[in-house]
């Protein structure tokens, strides 16, 4: 299985059996639809959901799975229908097993955002989205979040420690300068306990 990372959140997965998108949204323009079935959204904000490319994407066969709010969602202002799953769920993609995990978004202030959040699971790679749900699977791949306002580098830190992976990759780093990426890259390098990569966008590793 190959991975290739786009900006911000957004990686594909290519398999024998197919392709799979996760989280392209607006800042992931970069991101390569030729070929993908299957186009994996883990909650509604922009910087993880292009509205206007997926539903352009829906209308020509692209399969896509989300978590209940956003499908209904897009069903309701966009008149398209997609496959709703919630924690717990599992369903398949590109030939590979997905599990669903999580449920909801981490709290930034005062309880927000409160939208919905699910995580995947699937080749042993999980995606969280904007969570930091340990699931209760073994992970091979981290797509690692290292830059939010919900986030700070500890929580991260622990959060890769607890879900113990033989390799992670930072995604969700759209906001970070490149001095910033190259000082949070530091910190989990030294105390993430992993194999810690930072993949440039479009760069593509065999797992």
């Amino acid at each position: 299985m190959r991975l290739t990372r786009y900006g911000h959140a957004c990686v594909r997965l290519d398999t024998p059996d197919g392709a799979v998108l996760l989280d392209p949204g607006v800042l992931s323009a970069d991101a390569d639809l030729e070929g993908v079935a299957d186009v994996l959204v883990t909650h509604e904000h922009r910087d993880h959901l292009d509205v206007e490319r997926l539903v352009s994407a829906v209308r020509s066969g692209v399969r896509v799975h989300t978590n209940t709010e956003v499908a209904a969602a897009l069903a309701k202002d966009h008149d398209v229908t997609v496959h709703a799953v919630e924690p717990g769920d599992t369903f398949e993609a590109a030939g590979l097993s997905v599990q669903v995990v999580g449920g909801r978004h981490a709290d930034i202030y005062d309880g927000l955002p409160g939208c919905a959040n699910v995580g995947f699971v699937l080749g042993g790679t999980y995606h969280p989205g904007d969570a930091l749900h340990v699931p209760d699977l073994d992970v091979e791949t981290l797509l690692l979040p290292v830059s939010a306002p919900w986030l700070k580098v500890a929580e991260a830190i622990d959060f890769v420690r607890t879900v113990s992976p033989a390799r992670a990759h930072p995604i969700h780093d759209g906001v970070l300068s490149d001095f910033g990426r190259t000082v949070t890259d530091r910190w989990f390098e030294l105390k993430g306990e992993t194999d810690y990569r930072r993949l440039a966008p479009g760069e593509s590793v065999e797992l």
